[in-house]
């Protein structure tokens, strides 16, 4: 293994970079000389009190360690790579009440429960009532746009469907999905100067979405209904979710179902049309291939962490147990030994081995099947009321440490 030309201090999870761009230079550098490569960092200023973690930048060695959790756990220090500085110890012990953070076996039963929310059939049934919120969201858009025809995307119509299935899966009122977007909002953007989020701010969003869900689960178990919260929580002792571990799925559900789906709509639309061809393709032949490619080409989670459990060999580094991991999804999407021309943005590449919605194992987007029907609805939505859209402004960006994240995205109707 060879050392890679990289500035000296450079990390992939600045969030300075990553507000910047997607680093795919240094990641192309780091799968050719050395695919898993120790990053210093400062003590503490990830939250976590070592010297750095182990950059993972392959495809097949992200996919290895994501089906190894007996190996590489994400309970230790959870998946999140970096906190901000300022959290302590304990706040990120809570987070292991989240399903994301936890390893089997208890990781095993909790997913047993909450994918019952999550069948082929659950999804379709969802399916006519979320194409009916595309259409509608999407003409609310051209109707409030500006009298020059311009409008946000991102906050107009991203937002929009991935919040309203949210609320459509456990039985919110629609009228509550703005308060679920600033409680997430408020959860993730914690390195974001604009939003002068603390990591205070941050954890007691974080509690409201458990209080809102338990007070959920507590209606459901007095009155049941036909809805997920009513399947996971209402029948005691068998086989269901505790009030709190529901509110703790919300939380996922919040973060990882809302603020993904929503920013891999804002990168597409922006890869339509910085790639009119394939917009032009996209409106004529609609393929069903091309939300998997938008998911691939946006990647909204940059990367994960694991921690070793023991000593590893893994693409040529000696990982010390308690040694953390970070999984770079950005770097594995975009391998040549996987794809084919990966810095090309194409809606017809099959196959399309991306690991946007995890390398597999016991972590696998739970809800992949439902993310990439809302991308493919509120697209079909788009090429059918604003075929002739255009950008008005660059898109500007998320300042996270691990979020690929669109804030703004001006368009304009022709």
């Amino acid at each position: 293994m060879s050392c890679p030309h990289l500035p000296d201090g450079f990390d992939f999870t600045d969030p300075d970079l990553l507000q910047a761009r997607v680093p795919h230079p240094e990641f192309a550098e780091m799968r050719r000389t050395a695919p898993v490569w120790w990053c210093t960092q400062p003590a503490g200023v990830s939250g976590f009190d070592d010297e750095g973690y182990w950059a993972v930048t392959r495809h097949a060695d992200v996919k290895h360690v994501s089906t190894h959790p007996e190996l590489f756990s994400s309970n230790t220090n959870t998946a999140v790579i970096r906190f901000n500085e300022s959290i302590s110890r304990d706040q990120i012990e809570v987070q292991k009440l989240i399903m994301l953070n936890m390893d089997p076996p208890e990781h095993t039963r909790v997913r047993q429960i909450v994918q019952r929310g999550f069948t082929p059939r659950a999804v379709r049934s969802l399916e006519e009532a979320l194409r009916r919120r595309a259409r509608s969201i999407v003409e609310s858009a051209l109707a409030t746009a500006a009298d020059d025809g311009s409008f946000d995307f991102v906050t107009n119509i991203a937002v929009e469907l991935p919040l309203q299935a949210i609320a459509e899966l456990i039985g919110a009122p629609q009228a509550d999905r703005a308060k679920i977007f600033d409680w997430s909002n408020k959860m993730a953007a914690y390195d974001d100067p604009e939003y002068a989020i603390t990591q205070e701010v941050g954890t007691e969003a974080a509690m409201e979405i458990v209080s809102y869900a338990m007070n959920l689960a507590a209606a459901r178990k007095e009155c049941p209904a036909k809805d997920i919260v009513s399947q996971l929580v209402a029948a005691e002792g068998q086989g269901n979710l505790s009030s709190d571990e529901f509110g703790f799925f919300v939380i996922l559900l919040a973060v990882a179902g809302n603020e993904t789906t929503r920013n891999a709509i804002s990168h597409g639309m922006h890869a339509f049309l910085t790639h009119p061809d394939q917009w032009e393709l996209y409106k004529r032949e609609r393929p069903s291939t091309a939300a998997e490619e938008i998911v691939r080409w946006a990647t909204p989670v940059v990367s994960f962490q694991r921690t070793a459990t023991q000593d590893v060999d893994l693409g040529g580094a000696r990982i010390k147990k308690g040694d953390r991991v970070g999984l770079f999804y950005s770097s594995a999407n975009n391998d040549p030994e996987v794809f084919d021309t990966p810095d090309r943005f194409d809606i017809t590449r099959d196959p399309n081995p991306h690991l946007g919605f995890g390398g597999g194992g016991p972590h696998f987007c739970l809800g992949k099947s439902l993310a990439v029907m809302e991308i493919d609805l509120i697209f079909q939505a788009i090429a059918d009321t604003l075929p002739g859209l255009h950008l008005a402004g660059a898109p500007r960006r998320l300042r996270s440490a691990w979020l690929n994240g669109i804030k703004e995205l001006r368009v304009r109707v022709a």
